[in-house]
């Protein structure tokens, strides 16, 4: 039979009440009774019903990140950030791969999960601006990502035009005057917000608008960054520097660079986006857009647990995550 929370009473010699207060985490147990009862709950191997303990408490302590790929390092940086975040105040995260596919990003709009979570925070990539400011999800949600338009839910996103100018400027104040651009794409996603500031950044420099230049791909890995490098080096004026819309695309380039036996920085500079840990490391490493992953986390989740707890209003809230320019060898040699 499974154990009982009076047969972990009763080994450590207290009341139930007591141990389910060392369970709930309560404060004002004395270090020498939370150390009789953890040693209980050890021995016994005992595990809380957690469905009846969030009945009792009108909430489970889950929450759900809902995110294109698992795979993706600047996702996986981020969720395990969040997680950190979380769990710093006795919150448990569960991931949902979305795939960007419409079918699960509908899903998580319209309160994935049931009553197993208290609330979502979401990286729609797929889902129209619309349809996110029409949703009617009963879950408290934090959106991330691109800027939505429509509807109440709160946002963290860093500012993509402002960070992709300043990308696009750094290679033009390093003398370069054909600057690429990888991961462009129409509508309101990422690859339209990052080509607004790069297109701004050219302007601003007086540089003109090669549509050859801009390159959408087919997505945002290294092998897409890879085949768009090759299709820049075929142009009949290739380019001297390139913009690449995440890090991925920025390391395929890359490798396409290597292979062609062109030198980084001096044939081509390449700048990308995220910060992600394989660019720091490669060779040579990678001047990048560096959001603060730690500051999203701490501010995504905090926005959540005060929805989950109704301390905020319904006014909805929007905050820009800070970020700074890494240079490194890609751009400076």
């Amino acid at each position: 039979m499974a154990t009982r929370l009076s047969d972990v009473a009763a080994r450590a010699g207290v009341s139930v009440k007591t141990v389910s207060n060392v369970i709930n985490d309560y404060p004002h147990i004395t270090s020498q009774t939370r150390a009789k009862v953890e040693a209980a709950i050890a021995d016994l191997d005992y595990k809380p019903n957690v469905s009846a303990r969030s009945l009792r408490k009108g909430r489970s302590d889950f929450i759900a990140l809902a995110i294109p790929e698992m795979a993706s390092p600047y996702f996986a940086e981020l969720g395990a950030a969040i997680s950190r975040a979380a769990k710093k105040r006795g919150i448990t995260v569960l991931i949902d791969q979305t795939e960007g596919e419409q079918a699960a990003e509908k899903l998580v709009l319209d309160g994935m999960r049931g009553q197993l979570i208290d609330g979502i925070i979401f990286s729609p990539i797929t889902t129209a601006p619309a349809r996110i400011g029409a949703a009617g999800t009963a879950k408290p949600l934090v959106l991330l990502g691109e800027r939505p338009t429509g509807g109440n839910f709160d946002h963290v996103a860093i500012d993509s035009v402002q960070a992709s100018f300043d990308a696009t400027t750094h290679l033009i104040s390093i003398g370069r005057r054909r600057i690429a651009a990888i991961g462009v794409g129409g509508g309101a996603g990422t690859g339209a917000v990052r080509r607004k500031g790069y297109r701004k950044a050219l302007k601003a420099a007086g540089l003109p608008h090669d549509p050859s230049l801009e390159l959408a791909g087919t997505g945002y890995h290294r092998p897409d960054g890879a085949a768009s490098m090759r299709e820049l080096l075929a142009l009949p004026e290739p380019p001297d520097a390139v913009f690449c819309f995440n890090d991925l695309l920025a390391l395929g380039a890359l490798r396409t660079l290597a292979d062609a036996g062109l030198s980084v920085p001096d044939d081509v500079a390449v700048v990308g986006f995220d910060d992600i840990e394989d660019g720091r490391y490669h060779s040579p490493s990678l001047t990048t857009i560096s959001p603060d992953k730690e500051w999203l986390a701490e501010n995504a989740v905090e926005l959540l647990l005060e929805r989950i707890a109704g301390n905020s209003d319904s006014t909805r809230r929007d905050l820009t995550v800070p970020y700074t320019l890494e240079i490194r060898e890609s751009t400076t040699g």
